[in-house]
């Protein structure tokens, strides 16, 4: 290693080091200044906006920022009190559905997650607004989603602007059926060969990196990560080979490439 890449990283290290002393956690209360009551809070915007923008995980930035319907879907979130949801699955719905509608909002402000203090802008800097508060994706994911829910498929369901990252479902999240949507997403990702695949005559499993960053989760969860994965897998030989054999997991690059083409034409 050269002077100047060791002097780079110790450069890298404090400027990190700041910004994470100025990043926000999640809030646990809140207080809007012109309150919008629960009966008023609508998802429309938000479901019209994916259907119209979103195919197949890809999302079409450029047609995004000139849809209002996005901008005007976060508008409510500061006036709205998430403490007023009533039930756990309303909570999970919610958090999701506001997670995914910050990161594409990210993008259109002028997020890059292509390189590492483009990631940490996008996900730990960033502050959006939800009942007054400040509120990052990191905070957001970190703080509230994974200790107050404790369900790894979340995972699979919030989306981070990247190629690698699970596809951005073209649906809402919604409390009725958030188990069935959940369980679809989880499946439909570990099943990916793009992102998930499995080296039957090696017995090697090759993960996506999510697997790696949440391995505590998903042991926690399950006793281990392939024995969470086998739950999920399509081919039961492959399911009872990853509960019973010895597999070497290794885990994939994740591709920070954008999920959709630019919307550099818009700005």
């Amino acid at each position: 290693m050269t002077l100047l890449h060791c002097v780079t990283g110790i450069v890298m290290t404090v400027v990190l080091c700041a910004l994470s002393a100025c990043s926000s956690s999640a809030p646990r209360s809140f207080a809007p200044a012109d309150p919008l009551p629960l009966s008023e809070f609508s998802y429309q915007y938000l479901e019209e906006m994916l259907r119209a923008c979103v195919k197949e995980g890809v999302v079409n930035y450029p047609a995004l920022g000139k849809d209002d319907r996005l901008q005007l879907f976060i508008w409510q979130l500061d006036r709205f009190n998430p403490n007023t949801l009533s039930s756990r699955q309303q909570s999970i719905a919610f958090w999701i559905n506001v997670y995914n509608a910050f990161a594409m909002k990210g993008i259109l402000e002028g997020d890059d997650p292509q390189t590492a203090l483009g990631r940490y802008r996008a996900f730990v800097t960033h502050d959006y607004y939800v009942g007054g508060r400040p509120i990052s994706l990191r905070g957001l994911e970190r703080d509230l989603l994974i200790p107050d829910f404790r369900d790894p498929r979340i995972h699979f369901a919030i989306v981070a602007p990247a190629r690698s990252s699970p596809p951005l479902s073209e649906e809402l999240y919604v409390p009725e059926r958030l188990n069935e949507q959940l369980n679809a997403r989880t499946r439909a990702f570990i099943n990916d060969p793009d992102r998930n695949h499995f080296d039957r005559q090696r017995k090697v499993a090759h993960l996506s990196m999510i697997f790696s960053w949440y391995d505590e989760e998903f042991i926690a969860h399950s006793g281990s990560v392939l024995k969470y994965i086998a739950q999920y897998v399509n081919d039961p030989v492959l399911a009872r080979e990853l509960t019973t054999r010895r597999y070497e997991i290794q885990f994939k690059e994740f591709d920070w490439n954008l999920n959709g083409p630019s919307p550099s034409s818009t700005r």
